[in-house]
This record gives structure tokens, sequence and C-alpha cells, in this order.
């Protein structure tokens, strides 16, 4: 497979215009308005708050309107008299007010304690949302980094497969080494395709969130810095989660209620006094003894006892099960507690083990990138294998994609750690967002897959062919490292659209088109480059020679704005000039 065909898999379909990348907060705020499980945690809070005036309602008085109308017809069997008819309506307005009724005052308190226990639950709702959203939205970046490592490796692979082909057709290598690179690039294809499949059900993992396909997520800052625990003793945030966990805040909710409920089971055995009072009205036309009609008006007021004797038991049976009751509850309180106070202990140790972690890939992936140079040009002098450079390549890839599952985890580990706190705020999703790289397009891949925005390296520096035929020497990678790096700073801010960095990756005496002054060709470029909505450049196969503190990189060049695309042949020399390299003159060809 010939390179140029394999290079969208890692710099992305071009024929597909980059979108602005869609970061954490935005997605959190989809998941606000969208994700079923915090919007039935919502109406179930909704609801709890009804508890509290249903226990009130019991200590009310209770009023009530009764009324009613009859007809009476009365036959008389002596035939002097005849038959009559008398009719009769007449209401009554009662009141009831609680005087003494303990088991009413404590199902008060119990309603008060259930709203209580309801805001607690949806606070720890909208915690979890939290959690739920930023692991969804990291594992889909890391799904991403897996899939872009894979294409790289597979990018890779390809050309050290050409390289053995060709070594192998001069004489200068056996078939093993195509072997082995063939061996390699198949594993890369079918790593691919599961790359490929985890992604998807990644992005679907976040869809059922927000309720949407998401768009084209923003990606960690280059080199983003992340901070430790604070407070860093880790007994502050254990003592913290053993009391300001939200779960831990409903379980003691619910042992005070457990308690009150032995309390209002017991008050069935208390009298009860009640206020009481009516008012009646009745109107007869008559009636059997009395032929006149007749109105009447009746008041009372006084007092109600009841005094329980035996219930069949049934009092003291709910004693007791409210007892049992509150036990279990005293022990899920207690279980809360140690689950709270685990998960801060967890998280805490997963955060400092994890800036641990990042720091030392830091450190592994400048050493396995400087191995994978030393190996590659041992190859070309034939000190090393093609085995050797295919291992330092997928060193390389695997140290990245560790590196970047680190920074992950280490913020997921974070947020679980005031999550088990309880001081897990909105803010929180607001500083990780400014971690991430924003404003920043990025573009579409093949199979949904999405392009990494955290500065890519517009340079495959694995693809790289070096063409001087130098003995290998440590100076000699360090300063074809430090020319990749100045080109690829370059290609960078062009695509970036930073034209101060973009002219400064010039030297003064720039050797410009035509022979224009460098301050005419600068204004120029500075107008070309600012007058397009997106840029993107991308390098491709760099083959560099180095002769003293001159070099020459030669390329290919993909060109991609919302005007023009193109490739072309490229060729930049570049000087050293006071330590740093320095772009003297660019030619391009067909």
């Amino acid at each position: 497979m010939r390179l140029s065909l394999l290079v969208p898999l890692i710099t992305g379909a071009f024929a597909t215009l980059p979108v602005a990348a869609e970061n954490l907060l935005q997605v959190y705020q989809d998941a606000l308005a969208n994700d079923p499980v915090y919007a039935s945690a919502r109406a179930s809070f909704t609801a709890g708050e009804e508890k509290y005036p249903q226990g009130r309602a019991g200590l009310l008085p209770l009023v009530a309107l009764s009324g009613g109308y009859s007809k009476t017809n009365l036959d008389v069997l002596n035939p002097a008299l005849g038959s009559r008819d008398f009719f009769s309506n007449g209401y009554t307005l009662a009141l009831s007010q609680p005087l003494f009724r303990w088991a009413n005052w404590e199902q008060y308190e119990q309603g008060k304690l259930s709203v209580a226990i309801s805001q607690a639950q949806f606070a720890q709702a909208q915690l979890d949302l939290i959690v739920r959203v930023s692991q969804a939205y990291f594992d889909v970046l890391t799904a991403q980094d897996a899939l872009a490592s894979v294409q790289a490796q597979e990018v890779a692979i390809t050309e050290q497969l050409a390289s053995a082909k060709r070594n192998f057709e001069v004489g200068t290598a056996t078939i093993t080494d195509t072997h082995e690179a063939q061996a390699r690039y198949d594993l890369a294809v079918a790593q691919a395709l599961a790359a490929e499949n985890d992604l998807q059900i990644k992005r679907t993992a976040l869809q059922q969130i927000i309720g949407k396909p998401p768009a084209n997520l923003a990606t960690l800052r280059a080199g983003v810095q992340l901070n430790g625990p604070d407070p860093a003793k880790i007994e502050s945030w254990v003592d913290s989660a053993e009391q300001q966990n939200y779960s831990v805040i409903g379980q003691q909710l619910a042992l005070e209620i457990a308690t009150r409920d032995i309390k209002r089971n017991r008050a069935g055995h208390a009298p009860t006094l009640d206020l009481v009072a009516s008012r009646s009205h009745t109107t007869q036309s008559g009636s059997t003894l009395i032929a006149t009609g007749s109105t009447a008006n009746a008041t009372t007021v006084g007092v109600q006892w009841n005094m329980p004797i035996f219930s069949g038991f049934a009092v003291t049976s709910k004693v007791r099960e409210s007892i049992a009751l509150e036990d279990k509850a005293r022990n899920d309180l207690e279980s809360a507690r140690r689950t709270a106070a685990q998960g801060a202990r967890q998280s805490y140790l997963g955060v400092n083990s994890g800036l641990s972690q990042v720091k030392a890939l830091e450190a592994a992936e400048a050493s396995s990138k400087l191995a994978l140079e030393s190996n590659k040009l041992g190859y070309q002098v034939g000190v090393r294998i093609n085995i050797d450079v295919l291992n330092a390549q997928q060193q390389v890839y695997a140290t990245q994609q560790n590196l970047a599952k680190a920074r992950y985890d280490t913020i997921m580990n974070g947020l679980r750690l005031k999550s088990a706190a309880g001081t897990l705020k909105e803010i929180d999703v607001v500083q990780i967002n400014e971690l991430l790289a924003q404003n920043e397009p990025a573009a579409s891949m093949p199979n949904g897959a999405i392009g990494k925005t955290e500065e890519p390296s517009p340079i495959a520096q694995t693809n790289s062919a070096i063409s001087q035929p130098a003995a290998g020497r440590q100076n000699d990678a360090d300063e074809r490292s430090a020319v990749l790096d100045a080109v690829n700073q370059w290609a960078h801010a062009w695509s970036k659209q930073d034209v101060q960095n973009y002219l400064d990756a010039y030297a003064e005496d720039f050797k410009t088109p035509d022979g224009v002054s460098r301050d005419n060709w600068a204004a120029q470029r500075r107008k070309r480059i600012t007058n397009k909505n997106h840029i993107v450049i991308q390098v491709e196969s760099p083959q560099i020679t180095i002769d003293g503190n001159t070099a020459t990189v030669n390329f290919r060049q993909i060109y991609q704005s919302d005007r023009l695309t193109g490739q072309s042949n490229k060729t930049l020399v570049l000087t050293k000039r006071d330590g740093h390299w320095k772009i003297q003159q660019e030619r391009s060809g067909s």
C-alpha cells in the first residue's frame, strides 16, 4: 500500500471540512438537558419535596362540610287525612384540630427529613452526572488516541516494510526483514479495526447520556500540567468523605427517620386529644308528628379524646419492626461511611499515582523517541535489524498512548475524589474544561474517528528517511531532531494561522521569491494566511540531509484551506543561527 493512501488515516479525511471541537462544558450542558437518569432524579426530587406538606397536614385543622336533602311521602290510612309530602335539608360544617397526636408530630418530622433525603439524593445525582459525563468524554478521547496510535503505527510500518523490500532487492537485507514488517503491518490493520469499533462503542455511550451523537471533542492541550490534591493530606479527604458525602448524609437522615418511626409506632399506645367544633343548619317542611315546618341552627364546641386499649398486638409488632429497621439503617450508615472513605482513599492514591505515572511516561516518551531515532539510524548503517526499528516504533506509540490515558485517569480520579468528599461542583467542570484545547478544529477521520486536536505534529517523524550516511552518533540524532522540530513548528504555526511564529521560522537573510524585499514578502504572506477561514498543513515523508550548519529537508506538502486543496513537493534549506534552525530558502516543485 502506498504511503500517500495511508496518510489520511492519521491526518483526517480532508474532504470533510474541520469544525469547531465541542468541549467538556458544552457536553455537560447537553447532559443536563437530555440525560434521562438525571431527569429521573430531578423528578424524584420534585416528588420528594411533597413529603413536607403531607407530614404537616396531620398538625393542621381538618375542616369538612356535609349536607343533604330528603323528601318524605306520608300516606295515612285514614281517608280523611289523605297523603302528605315533607321536605328536609341541612348542612353541617365541622372542624377538628389535633391538640395531642404524637404520631402526627413524628410524621411531620419525618416529612421534613424525607425532603432533606430527596435533596441529598438529587445532589448526589448531580455529582454522578459530572463524573459519568467526564468519564464518557475521556473514554472517547482514549479510544481516539488508541485509534490514532494504531493508524500511525500502520503508516510507520508500511514505510518500514517498503524499506525492507527495497533493501532486499538490492541485497542489503534478508527476506526475514520483509516478513517481520509484513507481520507487524497485518497486526496493525487488525488492531485498527478493533480500535475503530471500540471508538464507536465509546461514542455511543456518550450519546446515551447527552441524547445526540457527540460532535468532535476537544482534547487536552499539549504538555498540560496537572495538580495534586489540595489539601495534600489524605486524612482531610477521608474525614470530609465520612461527613459530607451525600450518600452518608442520606443514610444519616434515613437513620433519623427510622428512629422517629419507632416513636410514631409507640404513639399507637398513647391517647389522642382533639378540639372539635361544628355548625349545623336544618330546614324541614313538616314531619309525621308536626304538620308545620321548622328551621334550626346548632353550634357545638368541645374536646374529644380517645384512649386505645387493645389492638390485637398490632402496635407492639410495628414497634418491633421499626426497631429492626432502625438497626438496619444504622448499619447502612456505617457501610456508607466506609464506602465513602474507601472511595476517597482510592481516588486520592489514584491521583498521586497518576501524577507519578504522567511524569515517568513523559520521560519515557522522550527516551523512546531518541531510541527510535537511534535504531533507525543504526538500521541505515547496518548495525540494527528491521525488528529493532519496528519494536522501537511500537514502543513510542504505546508510550504516547499510555501517557494520554494516564492524564485522563488522573483527571477522573480527581473528580471522583471530590465527589467522594462531597465537594465536587460545576466549577470543577469549568476548571477541567480550561485544560482542553479551546476553539480548535478537529478533522473528521474515517469510520467516525475524530482527529486529535492536541497540537498534532505535522511531521510523521517515524517516516523520515535519513539520507545522511553518518555513523549514528548521538549529536547527529540531536541535530536531526532539532531540524524536524523547527519544520514542525513552522508547519504548525501555518496551520494555526499564527503569523508571527510563522514568520519567525524564517532567517533574516531569507531568500524571498522573485527578489522582493523581506518586508513586502512578509506582508503578502500575512495577508494570504489571515484571509482564510482555516488552513491545514501536513508534511509527508521528510528526508533530511545535514551538512555542518546547513540542513536540507525534502518532503511532500499537503495543503488544505477553505479555498484550495493541493499537494506539492517542497524543499526547505535551513541554517543554524545562534543555536536555532531557521529557513533560508524555500522551493516548491510538482
